[in-house]
């Protein structure tokens, strides 16, 4: 089965290592025969104050026609330095926030003037900001850049007292099915990442990690549907990363918030966010928490169909649930130097709950008659933690943007479930007629994630950039299931259905990518190595699955400018997905007595090729028309067991997915105080598998997500937003879902110079949300009705405090990039 597969010995890694050294070498040769016979310009910027000013933006400008050839930020001491400098005349351009654009030149760069000091480069007050009153342009709530969709939603009234898994139903492009699982464009696949590193979480405790993240942590969200070579790779249908809050101003500030909500029940959140930022460290953290109680109602109506004879069941749930969760961050940046930041950060949340389900089973032989029923009372809790600790460092080389990062993460999470239930027997008269049918259910689970990474960026020259890195991660989890029968007044331990499971995989990656820009055109090139190695341990049933593989991933970016207004692009990218651990396990989990799932440790990782082309407009109308053919593709399977006449679910391997999308979109400013971000996305996904209940399967269904958000500005203080999306009925697998929808209300006020923020939400203002399965399987008869607590009014109070300091503080982009997408999270 696994005979394509190279192991990866360290002879290969040895040879992976010396290719990446001698590209290295050989890009440090050319650059060296481009920096002869250079000079340089150097100097100094200061405030009105005549105070040194870091951080200020310098540029170096051709003289000629202002054009930009480099820039640079001023250091602590204002000092700034442009070095490497072939001949000509050149311009320095300083520019704040807040200040007058100030310009100083030209300088002459020839054979017999090779350095010159510019000296004191005094900035001024800009007169727009009269009365200490700050003039800024609020960012859009949907940026389109040329990789990636960005989501602005850190001053959005919709994203008032939502989770972050609330909000990204609310993303162009992105679904979200009544389990939490999440899709882009149609495929399911997707990685998500907490400030740009990959959480390693299974769906379900990623579900969980989304629902306890509250909305008014998050600054912005990314959405990247082919990732560079850069990134892991992870996820056949692209990367959602989640950007949380970090004040970067000067002085001691911060905020604090708090809300409440209705919707069949209470909701409430609150939050504290502090920062202080000087001139060697910048210290932060903030706390949220929250508190919910949900309700929840399924239906299921099925036929249990043999040669014989037919059963019909009529099945109605509704539960009740409470939870508790508050998530955390804190960290601080040093900095050691003007080129060299050394940083600690920490993460973690808390959820904790319980729940009361009360299902009643109606079974007959005949429609809409009870021969008997199942009454059952199922009350569970559950709790949640996990922490993640991170140690960064970065380097500036030069000037140039020559730079190393290196992270070191550990994580570690942890849950335990605890499910009872209690199932009644009754006959059609209503009385029972057998002894009830007790037993519990106890899973808990701990899982330790491990992971180093070094990346390094090297400009050859102005228009080529070669990036390198190297990773390496850890991963160990220890899963238990407890079953347990209520026998003689107490629980026994049922050893055949009880079991433990560990799973450990460890995954070493290397990356080169390598990007140049011509005239009108830019090519990127990249190749990812992975080796994986893992081993799956169902220590009571004795079974051990081994497997070590490599693979390479190549990636092709071609962007061409054909004119100011129109721009085509190509992309291709293959990626893999590994299976969940949740989804490795062999464990029977019962939902009720005549639902459960279970996993499966057998299951293989996907492999997906992508191609991709785009056309832009004025940067405003984007199309683009992708394709993918996905190998092996895991899908959940809903089967029903006639012989014992349940319903369960498992994930399996089916044979091939092709998937074709078209996605366009395409902001409008209707008038000046109204904008309109709209997003369509139509796909046809087609599933094929040769053998599925002993017969060959293929499904497949046209399918459309639209999206659309409106900002009407009333005043400078004032917003007013609506959201509305549209999921088309769809196929996915073996299931066949019903068109999904809904519409959103938000509104917004400032005060006090806006440091007083007063926002109303409304969700599914309609009552329009809902979930309906059934099966793309002709041999399968169910229907599946779900309806959860959408219809949700909130109000949020926010009042910011503190320093507002316009000298912006240095960025330092996150250097790792680790993983825990897979572990579980209920919730």
């Amino acid at each position: 089965m696994w005979k394509n597969y190279i192991p990866m010995t360290p002879k290969n890694y040895s040879i992976l290592l010396l290719i990446l050294c001698a590209i290295t070498l050989s890009t440090a040769q050319l650059r060296a025969q481009t920096s002869t016979d250079t000079g340089e310009i150097s100097g100094k910027v200061l405030d009105e104050n005549q105070k040194a000013f870091p951080y200020a933006t310098v540029s170096l400008l051709n003289a000629k026609d202002s054009t930009a050839v480099k820039g640079t930020l001023s250091q602590d001491n204002g000092n700034y330095l442009f070095k490497d400098l072939k001949n000509g005349n050149y311009l320095i351009g300083v520019y704040v926030v807040g200040y007058k654009k100030t310009f100083k030149g030209p300088y002459t760069i020839a054979s017999d003037k090779k350095s010159h000091q510019t000296g004191s480069i005094q900035m001024a007050p800009d007169a727009k900001l009269l009365k200490g009153v700050e003039i800024v342009k609020q960012k859009p709530l949907i940026e389109r850049q040329v990789d990636k969709i960005v989501l602005n939603i850190e001053n959005s009234a919709l994203a008032t007292g939502n989770s972050a898994l609330e909000i990204l139903q609310k993303s162009p492009g992105v679904s979200v099915d009544k389990d939490g699982k999440i899709s882009l464009r149609g495929k399911q696949g997707v990685t998500i990442m907490l400030d740009g590193k990959p959480t390693y979480l299974s769906e379900e405790q990623l579900a969980n990690l989304l629902r306890s993240t509250e909305g008014s942590a998050i600054q912005s969200i990314e959405l990247i549907t082919n990732p560079s070579a850069k990134y892991d790779a992870a996820g056949n249908s692209g990367i959602i990363n989640i950007k949380l809050k970090k004040n970067r101003n000067y002085g001691t500030n911060g905020s604090i918030y708090g809300g409440a909500g209705m919707g069949k029940y209470y909701k409430a959140n609150t939050g504290l966010s502090l920062n202080h930022r000087e001139k060697k460290f910048n210290v932060y953290g903030n706390f949220d928490y929250g508190r919910n109680k949900r309700f929840n109602s399924t239906d299921i109506m099925r036929v249990n169909e043999t040669v014989k004879d037919k059963t019909y069941f009529n099945q109605t749930s509704s539960s009740i649930g409470s939870r508790n969760n508050s998530n955390y961050k804190a960290g601080i940046d040093y900095f050691i130097d003007d080129n060299n930041t050394l940083g600690f950060a920490t993460n973690g949340y808390n959820s904790n709950g319980n729940r009361t389900s009360n299902v009643l089973t109606l079974i007959g032989n005949q429609p809409l008659k009870t021969d008997s029923s199942v009454v059952a009372v199922n009350p569970s809790t559950y709790k949640y933690t996990g922490m993640a600790y991170n140690l960064n460092y970065k380097g500036t080389l030069d000037t140039l943007g020559q730079e190393i990062t290196a992270d070191v993460d550990f994580a570690q999470y942890k849950s335990r479930e605890e499910s009872d239930f209690n199932n009644v027997y009754l006959n059609a008269a209503g009385q029972s007629y057998k002894p009830d049918y007790i037993f519990t259910n106890s899973t808990p689970t701990n899982v330790k994630i491990y992971s180093g990474k070094v990346d390094y960026t090297y400009p050859i020259n102005k228009e080529t950039k070669l990036d390198l890195g190297l990773k390496s991660s850890f991963v160990k989890t220890d899963n238990s299931f407890i079953f347990q029968n209520f026998i003689n007044n107490s629980f026994v331990n049922d050893p055949a259905r009880s079991n433990q499971f560990l799973y450990d995989e460890n995954i070493n990656a290397a990356y080169a990518n390598m990007k140049r820009k011509f005239k009108t055109t830019t090519v990127q090139l990249g190749l990812r190595a992975e080796q994986t190695n893992s081993k799956g341990n169902s220590v009571t049933d004795q079974k051990v699955v081994n497997r070590h593989y490599f693979d390479l991933f190549p990636s092709l970016f071609v962007n061409q400018e054909l004119s100011k207004d129109h721009e085509v692009g190509f992309s291709y990218s293959r990626r893999i997905d590994r299976p969940d651990y949740s989804n490795l396990n062999p464990f029977v989990s019962y939902l009720d007595l005549y639902s459960y799932r279970f996993g499966n440790p057998f299951l293989k990782p996907q492999y997906t090729n992508s191609f991709e082309i785009s056309y832009s407009f004025k940067k405003t109308l984007n199309v683009s028309f992708g394709y993918s053919h996905t190998s092996d593709v895991m899908s959940d399977v809903l089967l029903t067991d006639t012989a014992k006449k349940t319903i369960f679910i498992s994930t399996q391997n089916l044979a091939t997915q092709d998937s074709y999308n078209m996605n366009a979109s395409y902001p409008v400013q209707i008038t000046k105080w109204w904008s309109s971000n709209n997003n369509l996305t139509v796909y046809y996904n087609k599933f094929k598998t040769p053998n599925l209940l002993g017969m060959p399967y293929e499904s497949g269904k046209l399918a459309f997500n639209l999206n659309t958000n409106q900002t009407i500005t009333l005043n400078p203080t004032t917003n007013i937003e609506w959201s509305g999306y549209y999921q088309s009925k769809q196929v996915y697998g073996t299931l066949l879902i019903n068109a999904q929808y809904g519409i959103d209300l938000g509104f917004s006020k400032s005060f006090m110079d806006k440091k007083l923020n007063l926002k109303f939400a409304a969700n599914d203002i309609f009552k329009l949300q809902k979930s309906v399965i059934t099966s793309a399987l002709p041999s399968q008869n169910y229907v599946v009705n779900e309806r959860w607590e959408s219809q949700v009014f909130r109000l949020t109070c926010t009042y910011r405090f503190g320093s507002s300091s316009i000298k912006g503080a240095r960025e330092r982009s996150s250097g790792s990039e680790s993983e825990s997408r897979r572990v579980k999270s209920g919730g």
